[in-house]
C-alpha cells in the first residue's frame, strides 16, 4: 500500500528541508546512534530515515547498504502517519506493508520498529528505525531506548541547526560592522580637511587611529573566528601590511613579531599605540620630505615575554627619537 501524505506535508516538509541535512556526507555521530540502535534492539538492520516528497533518504544505515528509496517503497512514510513509535511485528500480516517489494520476497524484512524523529513543532520528518528478516517483539527497554536515540538523533540535527543560524546572524553583523567602520573612517578624513587648530587635528587623528586599530582587529577576528583572544603577532603583522599599503611608495615598514595570545582589549592598545607612532613618525620625524628623509622603516617591531608582561617597542630609522613603547603586568 502506497503511503499517503502526512497531513501536515507542507508544514512537515519546510520543517525537514530547513535543516539542509539531505545528501549530506555520512556522520560518526549518526553512524554511532544506528549502530547502538541495532545493537540493544539485536536486529541487523538500523536507519536514520528522513522522508522527501518523492524518497526516504537515509543519513545513517547499518546492514542495508542503500542511501536511498522511492518513497513507494518506504516503510518510514506509513510510521510517521502513526503515534510516536510504530512497531510490526510480523510485516506480512500488516495490510500498509505486506505488499511492499521489500517485504514480499522470499527472505524479505518481517520486522519493522521506528521511534519518529519530531521536530519542537511536533512535525515528523522521519524516524530511527530497526528490521529484521525475522519476526519479533522488542521488549520495553528496547521501546524506550529507540525513543530516547530518536531524541538524540533530534538534537543533533537541532544543534546543528542553531550553529548554522548563528554563523548567518554573524556573518550579518560582521558585514554591517565593517561597513560602519568604512563609513566612520571616511567622515572623519573628510571632517579633517575642514580643521584649522592642530588640537583639533590631533584629536581627530587620535579617533582615527584608534578606529583603525578596531577595523583591523574585526578584520583579523572575522578571518580567524578567534574568539575573545587574539594573536597579537599576527595582529601587529596586519597592522604593517594595512599602513604599508597607504604610506608613501619609499616607505618600508618590517615587523618581526612572536605568536602571543591577548585579550581583544589589549591588541587594540597595541594597535592604537603602532598607528599613532607611524602617523607621528611621518609627521614629525621627517617634517621636510627631503629625498634622504622620504623613506620611513620601522626597523623592529618585536615582542617579548618578561615575567607575566607583554611587551612591544617600535623605531623609526634613520632618524632617532620616534619611539612608542607599551606593556601591560
Amino acid at each position: 500500500m502506497k503511503p499517503s501524505p502526512h497531513p501536515l506535508q507542507v508544514q512537515r516538509l519546510n520543517a525537514l528541508h530547513s535543516f539542509e541535512i539531505l545528501d549530506t556526507d555520512n556522520e560518526k555521530d549518526f553512524d554511532d546512534i544506528v549502530k547502538l540502535a541495532s545493537a540493544i534492539c539485536g536486529t541487523p538492520i538500523s536507519v536514520i530515515s528522513l522522508v522527501d516528497a518523492d524518497r526516504q533518504w537515509f543519513k545513517a544505515e547499518v546492514g542495508l547498504g542503500l542511501r536511498e528509496t522511492p518513497i513507494e517503497l518506504s516503510i518510514c512514510a506509513h510510521a510517521i502517519l502513526d503515534a510516536e513509535f510504530m512497531e510490526i511485528k510480523d510485516t506480512t500480516q500488516d495490510d500498509r506493508v505486506a505488499d511492499n517489494p521489500l517485504v514480499a520476497v522470499d527472505k524479505g524484512l518481517r520486522f519493522y520498529a521506528a521511534a519518529a524523529l519530531t521536530t519542537e513543532d511536533d512535525l515528523p520528518i522521519g524516524t530511527l528505525c530497526v528490521l529484521d528478516y525475522e519476526p519479533k517483539e522488542l521488549t520495553p527497554l528496547q521501546r524506550d531506548t529507540l525513543k530516547v536515540l530518536a531524541r538524540q538523533v533530534m538534537t543533533q540535527l537541532e544543534m546543528r541547526k542553531a550553529l548554522h543560524t548563528a554563523n548567518l546572524l554573524r556573518q550579518e553583523v560582521d558585514h554591517r560592522m565593517k561597513n560602519s567602520l568604512q563609513s566612520l573612517s571616511a567622515l572623519i578624513r573628510v571632517q579633517s580637511r575642514s580643521l584649522t587648530t592642530p588640537e583639533a587635528k590631533t584629536a581627530l587623528a587620535s579617533i582615527k587611529s584608534r578606529l583603525d586599530a578596531v577595523a583591523t582587529l574585526h578584520e583579523l577576528l572575522y578571518k580567524t573566528e578567534a574568539g575573545a583572544n587574539v594573536d597579537l603577532g599576527k595582529y601587529i603583522q596586519t597592522i604593517c601590511d594595512h599602513l604599508s599599503n597607504i604610506t608613501a611608495s619609499g616607505v618600508t615598514i618590517t615587523a618581526r613579531t612572536l605568536s602571543v595570545s591577548v585579550s581583544t582589549k589589549q591588541a587594540v592598545a597595541v594597535g592604537t599605540l603602532i598607528n599613532e607612532f607611524i602617523a607621528n613618525s611621518l609627521k614629525h620625524a621627517f617634517p621636510d620630505q627631503t629625498a634622504a628623509r622620504s623613506r620611513l622603516c620601522c626597523r623592529r617591531l618585536k615582542m617579548a615575554w618578561s615575567g607575566s608582561s607583554v611587551r612591544t617597542t617600535a623605531s623609526a630609522s634613520p632618524k632617532a627619537g620616534a619611539c612608542a613603547r607599551a606593556g601591560w603586568a
